[in-house]
């Protein structure tokens, strides 16, 4: 496979002005405005093969956002490269919006008081997509989507889940190569959530179009992503499958073992470490890379009388949580 988004020392700084204090501070602050700088994006690189779907998570203010304008063409960065396909997103816009289907969460892109066959014609001659390619996308996303059902409805009478799989549908029917979704399942219900994941991993494995995700929702990290990017202060910190992103935030396992009586003394062993316990439990802290299941078992087995016991793995929403809280305390 080849990139098909290619990101190097990405950098978008922002210039805004600095709040004046005092009486007549907001009057100051229009006669004479002071400066401040804020980098948003510092240094970021990363590629995403093409028809991977990636996930792009941080907490908020992070850099997500801006980080998908900028590889959208919104944006212009401050320094840095991005190339789409061999397009440069801010230099050949025309070009870029060939490539790519932007859904912005809840900010709609499409005409609210006309149908959205209306507004997908419209699409058809911004993008000048032949009829016949046309015709061939609009037939595959009512098959995919289920949109065909809401061709001749006015936007402003659809739900929020069908306006979500009608913006898919507006962003998809030029045939783009690139996906950006920015929070795509923000405000939906439970339901309709999994609905838009399941549609989401058909688009993507019956179009080829490559995806990066941008979410705060643990569930579209679990059930969409193939590899995760982790974004903090503008900056990437981590990148790799769900796996190795549980690896390298929660490198511990542990064991719970339940005990058939009190142990008459504790287990004592290199890479092993009581975590908690009481009278007829005890929660082991192990290092999968330095001893294997079996052998801690072993172990347990020659220390302790076990009536019960439970290897527990973490869990990416926990993991997602730690990164977002440890980003809180810092």
């Amino acid at each position: 496979m080849s990139a098909v988004v290619e990101v190097e020392d990405l950098v978008k700084v922002f210039r805004v002005r600095k709040p004046a204090d005092g009486r007549f501070g907001g009057l100051r602050r229009m006669i004479h405005p002071r400066y401040e700088t804020r980098e948003a994006v510092a240094g970021v690189s990363f590629s995403v093969e093409a028809g991977e779907i990636v996930g792009y998570i941080g907490p908020n203010g992070a850099g997500k956002s801006t980080t998908v304008k900028c590889l959208a063409g919104i944006l212009r960065p401050t320094s840095g490269h991005v190339c789409l396909n061999g397009v440069v997103p801010w230099q050949q816009r025309a070009a870029a919006a060939r490539q790519i289907g932007v859904v912005f969460g809840q900010k709609t892109a499409l005409w609210w008081d006309v149908p959205l066959i209306d507004t997908l014609k419209l699409l058809r001659e911004l993008y000048d997509v032949p009829r016949e390619t046309f015709d061939r996308n609009l037939r595959l996303l009512d098959d995919v989507l289920g949109v065909g059902q809401l061709f001749h409805v006015p936007v402003r009478q659809l739900s929020l889940g069908q306006r979500v799989r009608a913006d898919l549908a507006a962003a998809l029917v030029h045939g783009p190569r690139i996906l950006f979704l920015d929070e795509p399942t923000i405000g939906l219900d439970v339901s309709v959530k999994a609905s838009i994941r399941t549609l989401l991993t058909r688009i993507a494995r019956s179009t080829g179009v490559t995806v990066l995700l941008t979410t705060h929702d643990v569930g579209d990290i679990r059930r969409l992503c193939d590899r995760l990017l982790v974004i903090d202060h503008g900056r990437l910190i981590f990148e790799g499958s769900i796996e190795e992103t549980i690896l390298h935030f929660a490198p511990e396992r542990h064991l719970i073992v339940e005990l058939t009586s009190p142990p008459r003394c504790e287990l004592s062993a290199p890479g092993v470490r009581v975590d908690a316990s009481g009278d007829l439990r005890r929660v082991l802290a192990y290092h999968p890379n330095g001893l294997q299941p079996v052998d801690l078992m072993r172990l347990v087995m020659q220390a302790y009388e076990v009536r019960d016991f439970k290897f527990e793995e973490p869990d990416i929403e926990e993991i997602v949580r730690g990164i977002y809280d440890r980003s809180l305390g810092a």
